[in-house]
């Protein structure tokens, strides 16, 4: 960890700014905290030492990958079991204002909050994998805050953002894995459904048809697993078997209209879009290529 972005301790339970504080604890000999509480959201993300955290009457270990959320005004203290080992993690404070903010954007900021809230549990274990995808966003965080670059505070918000609803979707996932394993099976049918039928009208209305629920829901989907529109992953793979098709020696007309797409000018569009090349440039290099 860079040493940095390393904030010394302090006994401090009080927030100085009115939205967020995000740090960074490496600590070695960890002088006894007090039980104490708050008026904001902590969060704990573990990385390593041999801690429990007491929270009311009960202690709960701790160990690498782990997340805590300690609700405003509920007691708390770390306890320190061994200090031969570092006790290193990141804590991060949300005021209620900017998590009531928050919750006017989108309910789903709020998620683990209320979990934790109706159901008094505040400890959630990670692998590994999905743990290093929570730390490359808080570290992001705690760069952007370090730096004085153009943008910074616009950067800032988007990556707070994108932390909390990252956790949110985290949480939320392992809450309801019959459901997260259903939105997989269903996106890999789709892929298939798509697969087979690359020739043949493939708007959300007919998905939506196919699979007897919402476009809306699809197009949820897509987005949630590939970052891509679900109209941009068909254009792609449509592309992609264009692309392949002239350089077996298919005929641009008979490659465009075979995969799919509905007239030249709109493939001539997107070819070049995506590869930065006509169809028929592409199909010369080619020819080139072979000649020399």
């Amino acid at each position: 960890m860079k040493k940095k972005l390393r904030t010394q301790f302090s006994t401090r339970q009080y927030m100085l700014s009115n939205d967020f504080e995000l740090y960074y604890y490496s600590d070695s000999s960890l002088k006894k905290v007090a039980s104490h509480s708050h008026d904001y959201y902590e969060f704990y993300f573990f990385l390593e030492g041999n801690v429990s955290i007491q929270i009311g009457d009960t202690s709960y270990p701790v160990t690498h990958g782990d997340i805590m959320l300690i609700p405003p005004y509920v007691r708390h203290n770390p306890i320190i079991h061994d200090s031969s080992t570092p006790y290193r993690r990141f804590v991060f404070w949300i005021s209620q204002k900017f998590y009531d903010r928050l919750l006017e954007i989108s309910p789903d900021y709020g998620y683990l909050m209320q979990y934790v809230r109706t159901h008094d549990n505040y400890l959630f274990h990670n692998d590994r994998i999905t743990f290093n995808s929570i730390q490359s966003k808080l570290l992001r965080l705690l760069e952007e805050m370090q730096t004085d670059r153009f943008c910074r505070d616009a950067q800032i918000s988007l990556c707070v953002n994108d932390l909390i609803l990252h956790v949110n979707r985290i949480i939320y996932e392992q809450n309801h894995p019959n459901q997260y394993h259903e939105a997989e099976s269903l996106y890999q049918n789709i892929c298939s459904f798509i697969e087979e039928h690359i020739d043949e009208d493939l708007s959300l209305d007919r998905l939506s048809k196919e699979f007897f629920i919402s476009k809306y829901h699809i197009a949820h989907i897509f987005k949630d697993n590939l970052g891509l529109s679900i109209h941009q992953y068909i254009t792609k793979k449509r592309l992609s078997l264009c692309q392949q098709a002239i350089l077996s020696d298919m005929s641009i007309t008979e490659a465009y209209q075979t995969f799919g797409f509905g007239d030249y000018s709109s493939f001539f569009r997107a070819f070049k879009k995506e590869y930065g090349i006509s169809p028929k440039d592409f199909r010369d290099m080619k020819y080139i290529n072979n000649l020399i």
